[in-house]
């Protein structure tokens, strides 16, 4: 049975609601509880550990940036670990430069504020961030400015000013918003995690990108949650053929450890100073030490085919369960990301899932959204889906 939502929160602030077990462990694709039960983790922290928990080589990793002594620096110094998981990332990527900081809203914030300084260089006063409706980018004033979430937006308004949303797949009020006087940056999901892993057809990512040369504006794609092998590539993006000039990593990156990242072109890079941003913490060697186990696992060969195979079963499963079930309207996804659209509450999903040892999460009020681990064995995804569908059915 689930247990209640604790009535003793101590000293925390109460800004989330958590209900059910408290987890003392985990072990590979499974969290455990302190009364012992082990639960099947489809949530990964919200896409956050990618490699589950107690990855040989993540905890190795760790020990030994702990054996240095080495915790933080600040950015006044150069250390070894975060100027190679930068080479890293720009080797496999479009970009040229990264700016490491600590979650996904701060990178969004970085990319918005780079995005900026890049116009104002060019002598173009231009500062519009044009977002999509159904996007999500975090919940920092300017992330929250371009969060397509009135309910998030309303009880700290006024926010940044000059963002203007639009419709996926509208070409035409793309056409009329991207504007050669106005328009700073685009910034777009290539799937709409939180906003229920919705696609974007490719073509229109095509349109887009063309909008935005023949505004002079910046592309910025927003992988927090759907980059570094979420979908069996290593950005979501990779897919379309379609490249950014800036392109904002976080949640999956450092394995569970505080860590995000702005990638960026040396043309968008050419025009930042020093001074123009910063963090403290952002890139330490405990972090960064982290991330290089988590990248270097994720690029081994034969990782993303393996996750793009995974995929391939947890499709045939859910695409089974919807003929067979009147609660799924539609099945989306791809690699270890998808999400299920029902007509019942996803709430009443994911608590009566919780009750027999899955966790799941929402991806809005309808759309019940699976993140496992990527390294999750075939054996636990069957197990997993077994359960929802028991769910599903009952």
């Amino acid at each position: 049975m689930t247990l209640p939502v604790s009535e003793d929160t101590g000293s925390l602030l109460e800004v989330y609601r958590p209900a059910g077990p408290v987890f003392v462990g985990g072990e590979g694709s499974r969290l455990i509880a302190e009364d012992g039960r082990r639960y099947l983790d489809f949530v990964s922290g919200i896409a956050v550990n990618a490699l589950g928990y107690g990855d040989p080589a993540f905890d190795d990793a760790v020990r030994a940036a702990l054996d240095t002594g080495l915790v933080h620096t600040s950015n006044l110094y150069r250390t070894v670990p975060g100027t190679e998981l930068a080479a890293w990332l720009t080797e496999r990527s479009f970009a040229d430069r990264v700016f490491f900081c600590n979650s996904g809203a701060e990178a969004n914030e970085g990319a918005f504020k780079f995005a900026r300084r890049w116009s104002r260089e060019r002598s173009r006063d231009k500062v519009e961030i044009v977002a999509f409706r159904g996007s999500f980018h975090g919940r920092t004033f300017g992330a929250l400015a371009a969060t397509d979430r009135s309910a998030f937006q309303e009880p700290f308004q006024p926010l940044m000013p000059g963002v203007r949303f639009l419709s996926v797949g509208d070409v035409g009020e793309l056409g009329r918003v991207v504007s050669g006087e106005q328009t700073a940056a685009v910034i777009i999901e290539p799937i709409l995690a939180e906003g229920g892993i919705l696609p974007v057809p490719h073509e229109f990512l095509q349109s887009v990108r063309e909008a935005c040369d023949a505004a002079e504006a910046l592309l910025i794609f927003d992988e927090v949650q759907v980059g570094l092998g979420r979908t069996g590539r290593l950005w979501a993006h990779d897919a379309s053929g379609i490249e950014p000039d800036i392109m904002t990593l976080a949640k999956p990156l450092a394995g569970g450890l505080p860590m995000g990242a702005v990638l960026l072109t040396d043309r968008v890079a050419s025009a930042i100073q020093p001074g123009d941003h910063a963090t403290t913490f952002g890139g330490g060697p405990l972090v960064a030490s982290a991330a290089l186990a988590v990248c270097r696992k994720i690029g081994e060969p034969g990782f993303l085919e393996a996750v793009r195979r995974k995929g391939e079963v947890v499709s045939e499963m859910l695409g089974a369960i919807a003929l067979a079930n009147e609660k799924v309207v539609a099945v989306r996804g791809t690699g270890l990301l998808w999400g299920i659209e029902l007509t019942v509450p996803a709430a009443e999903i994911v608590s009566a899932a919780l009750d027999r040892q899955l966790l799941l999460v929402g991806a809005g009020p309808r759309v019940v959204r699976l993140v496992p681990p990527l390294t999750t064995t075939d054996e636990d995804l069957i197990e997993g889906v077994k359960i929802l569908e028991g769910v599903l059915q009952a």
